[in-house]
């Protein structure tokens, strides 16, 4: 089901308006760059230098930065969006969903699919600028991938058309036999796949 958290997050959840907007987000910027009506400035943060420039030279983001390399999150992501941000597609949580709600924009929307930074934690961390909510009047709608599935069929009849024509175009990091899956699986965790993390278990 490959695709359908990024579709149902952008065409059920994010409220799209007719005027230009910024997005902060970490799946849909092919999604957008489509909508030929809808003007975003789109970012991306990501841990290594190689995705950093897959987004921007291939994919089509505005701007994009290493996490890594960056001091204060917070402070970086005012660097990209100086006017706050309209829309935060979330599916790390922790001290970044932290930093984006010091600078969302009032009316702001936060779809949220995953919390990946919280997983392996014995101990979540705290969110300490929950106020922005209150005060920005920042609505965030969580969801959840197996509950959208119902869209599959019409995510191919939107999505196929635009990949035969090179429009929307992904990036796959196979790992090579059964045995390399584990190991694959581990490396979702620290960041270490580039693309779609895939287990090619046999070639027919």
């Amino acid at each position: 089901m490959r695709g359908i958290t990024a579709y149902a997050g952008f065409y059920r959840f994010v409220p799209l308006k007719r005027e230009s907007m910024s997005l902060f987000q970490q799946h849909l910027v092919q999604l957008v760059s489509l909508q030929s009506w809808w003007v975003a400035t789109l970012l991306e943060v990501l841990g290594s230098k190689e995705k950093v420039d897959l987004l921007k030279n291939k994919l089509g983001f505005n701007e994009a930065f290493n996490y890594k390399e960056e001091h204060e999150l917070d402070a970086g992501l005012k660097r990209c969006f100086p006017e706050g941000i309209d829309i935060y597609f979330d599916n790390v949580g922790g001290k970044m969903l932290d930093a984006v709600l010091l600078i969302m924009r009032t009316r702001g929307c936060i779809a949220a699919c995953g919390m990946v930074s919280q997983y392996n934690l014995e101990q979540p961390e705290s969110i300490k600028n929950l106020f922005s909510i209150i005060s920005k009047q920042v609505c965030i709608q969580g969801f959840v991938s197996h509950e959208q599935y119902h869209l599959y069929p019409q995510m191919l009849d939107t999505l196929l058309p635009y990949i035969r024509e090179g429009k929307l175009v992904y990036v796959e990091d196979i790992a090579e036999g059964l045995e390399r899956s584990p190991a694959a699986l581990v490396g979702l965790f620290s960041g270490r796949n580039v693309g779609k993390q895939v287990a090619a278990v046999a070639h027919e």
